[in-house]
């Protein structure tokens, strides 16, 4: 019984950690796609934040017409489990935008 416990416990860290990266990755799009379409750099970081995790930490970088979103979060669960996780996303700007 105990090894069924800690499989179903492992299996519920693994689905969060999936949840998780599925976030990051959706926000750093939502973020990279707000900056193409030449939102202010602070509303860029406000909707990319409102569609991470809690607690994620959100980068803007922009190199020319290239905007980069990075979005990095930390796994649910123990501190002992816990991990960043992050993704990322660009995009160009888009054309007749200055």
């Amino acid at each position: 019984m105990p090894a069924l416990v800690a499989l179903l416990a492992m299996l519920l860290w693994a689905l969060g950690a999936v949840a998780t990266q599925l976030r990051c990755q959706d926000a750093a799009r939502a973020g990279a796609r707000a900056a193409a379409r030449g939102e202010p750099p602070a509303v860029v970081l406000q909707l990319a934040r409102a569609a991470a995790p809690g607690g994620a930490d959100v980068q803007l970088r922009d190199e020319g017409d290239l905007h980069h979103v990075r979005v990095v979060a930390r796994t649910p669960g123990p501190a002992a489990l816990a991990l960043d996780i992050g993704a990322d996303a660009a995009a160009h700007r888009e054309p007749g935008l200055p």
